[in-house]
């Protein structure tokens, strides 16, 4: 059976490598007028257990106060400002912080005057499978593209 047919050539398949995958820092030092707003990369490598973005949000751009009920998100700001509103209050975000987002929580992101670029990191999301009828709430779309894309 020939390894295209799924079967085994007889050789192991190499292991995975690491690799550079982005210049986050030439990423984050783009302003307003250079980035667009949304998910300015992504993690794309077949096989990975990982989901990755990184997002620009204009000044004064805002993700609304939404729950990711199944993923915690780590999210690290690499550049700009912004805040973290919680139902424990507000949180400033500035370069260099790191923030768990545990599954469950409610949260909203409103970036400064000048801009922010941050990076999600989480769990990859499983495919869609069937859910039970309560779950159709969940299942509704949110705003933009890159707001569907990334988790926070």
């Amino acid at each position: 059976m020939a390894a295209q047919d799924g079967g085994s050539s007889g050789r192991a398949a190499a292991p995975p490598l690491p690799r550079v995958l982005c210049d986050t820092g030439e990423l984050a030092s783009l302003g307003d007028g250079e980035a667009p707003a949304g998910a300015l990369w992504k993690l794309t490598e077949p096989g990975r257990q990982l989901d990755s973005n990184v997002v620009r949000l204009p000044g004064g751009g805002r993700v609304d106060t939404h729950t990711e009920p199944d993923l915690d998100v780590l999210l690290l700001v690499l550049g700009g400002e912004a805040r973290l509103d919680c139902t424990d209050g507000e949180h400033p975000l500035r370069t260099g912080v790191l923030t768990w987002l545990p599954h469950g929580s409610a949260r909203a992101v409103l970036a400064g005057p000048d801009g922010v670029t941050y990076l999600t990191v989480h769990r990859r999301r499983p495919g869609m499978r069937v859910q039970p009828p309560k779950a159709a709430g969940r299942l509704r779309p949110a705003g933009t593209d890159a707001e569907r894309d990334r988790p926070l």
